[in-house]
């Protein structure tokens, strides 16, 4: 029997990009878009030509399907709850051609695009601030080579266009990269064993689990996080904004909860649960790997202000506080208890007080991530050997000058149009001058 293997999920090859890159992970997006530009010259994107009929089955599939059938399974024989499916994304492949046409035919849209302008808040499942694309892309109901030759026939038109990293081609460049780190790490999806991923003792004890299980079913008492985390259940999608937001909240950010637990929910909620880029995102959001700033922390207060200030995100998905006044709709518990009960929502009663302290626990994590960095350096013969480490040691520094240099353009990108600042909140003001004084020392 002749097996024939074609790759064609991703724009290139991922084992010639590896085999540029000497088969090692490469952790540095700047680093893996050079080399993907020049497997590109040797092997150009394409698609195949028009497929105007397809052969036959084989005398053994024809046989198999007489004797078990040939059906889709229905969500129940797959472990779903068929009446909890609410995602307003219908699946199919004419259904990711129609959504890929409308914005495609948006010249400007195209052009302008920067992914860290996109709004979190914007909840209309037909103007979402981004495409939502990746759920067709994920389950081949869209060819990401034949998006990929369309969207660079719209860059031409266009002239002038924004560039990778926050670009719309950057957005696939980001899933190339995931993909090939993927397949060249081994035990890529959990932190023991994985040589790209700090080793970070996460909490492991019954208190984690209950703020696992508090942030997994939406009770975390921060309406930003359990808004995010109720349209993730119902409809499988949010904003790349909110997955950050809830993934820095559930791990470095407030609860210290392993990644690895984040993962499993998103790969279980996620209609565009890619499993590359999954674990990749996870990494990278609660700092084991990709990115280093882990001073830099999401509030779940200060951050969803700046896109929604009157909380209308929050009073869809929670409409328990959908009479709560704006000015305490991220914090309502600081609500004195007159407003509380002439909206009738007593905090702690109807909906939950906070589970932890932000501005308290988002210090001490801090503090533990810079314990956890300086205990794999050690590890690592950085300190005590300094001289056996230091070709590890100066792979490590590129990694992260090309890191912030990544997220230096995100956010330069990720600036409002007119008077708003890049996002930095108190916390991460703080967190950061903690850090540069204690290096000093």
């Amino acid at each position: 029997v002749e097996v024939v293997t074609c790759v064609g999920h991703t724009l290139v090859d991922p084992a010639a990009v590896m085999e540029r890159a000497g088969g090692k992970p490469v952790t540095v997006y700047g680093t893996f878009c050079n080399h993907l530009k020049e497997v590109m010259k040797k092997a150009p994107v394409k698609t195949v030509a028009e497929v105007k009929e397809m052969s036959g089955l084989c005398d053994g599939a024809k046989k198999e399907v007489e004797e078990r059938g040939c059906k889709v399974p229905t969500l129940a024989e797959i472990g779903y709850d068929a009446g909890q499916a609410k995602t307003p994304f219908k699946g199919g492949e004419k259904e990711a051609l129609k959504r890929m046409e409308k914005y495609l035919s948006r010249t400007k849209w195209i052009a302008d695009f920067e992914k860290p302008n996109t709004s979190p808040a914007v909840f209309d499942p037909e103007e979402r601030s981004t495409t939502v694309l990746s759920p067709y892309l994920k389950f081949g109901c869209l060819s990401a080579r034949h998006f990929y030759l369309l969207l660079l026939d719209v860059y031409r038109k266009a002239g002038k266009h924004t560039q990778p990293p926050v670009s719309l081609e950057g957005q696939l460049l980001w899933r190339e990269f995931y993909y090939v780190c993927s397949v060249a790490t081994p035990n890529y999806e959990r932190m023991e064993g994985n040589p790209i991923c700090r080793q970070i003792p996460w909490g492991s004890d019954q208190k984690h689990e209950e703020f696992f299980l508090a942030w997994k079913e939406a009770r975390t008492g921060y309406p930003w996080i359990d808004a995010a985390m109720t349209q993730l259940r119902d409809e499988g999608h949010i904003h790349h904004l909110a997955r950050h937001a809830v993934a820095c909240f559930l791990t470095r950010g407030d609860l210290w909860v392993h990644w690895e637990k984040g993962v499993e929910v998103f790969d279980e909620l996620l209609i565009d649960a890619d499993w590359a880029l999954n674990v990749g995102n996870w990494m990278w959001l609660s700092a084991s790997c990709f990115f280093y700033q882990f001073f830099r922390v999401y509030s779940p207060v200060a951050f969803p202000k700046k896109y929604d200030p009157e909380g209308k995100f929050v009073k869809k998905y929670l409409p328990v506080l959908k009479n709560m006044p704006a000015k305490f709709i991220y914090e309502p518990w600081k609500a004195p208890i007159s407003v509380q009960k002439q909206i009738g929502v007593m905090i702690g009663k109807d909906y939950p007080a906070p589970i932890v302290e932000h501005e308290k626990v988002s210090k001490e994590n801090m503090a533990k991530m810079k314990d956890a960095y300086d205990a794999n350096k050690e590890a690592a013969g950085a300190v005590d050997n300094p001289k056996a480490s230091g070709g590890k040691r100066k792979a490590e520094q590129e990694t992260e000058k090309e890191a912030k240099k990544t997220r230096k353009d995100e956010d330069k990108a990720g600036k409002a149009k007119k008077g708003n600042k890049v996002e930095k909140t108190k916390d991460e003001d703080k967190g950061g001058k903690k850090l540069k004084q204690t290096k000093l020392k």
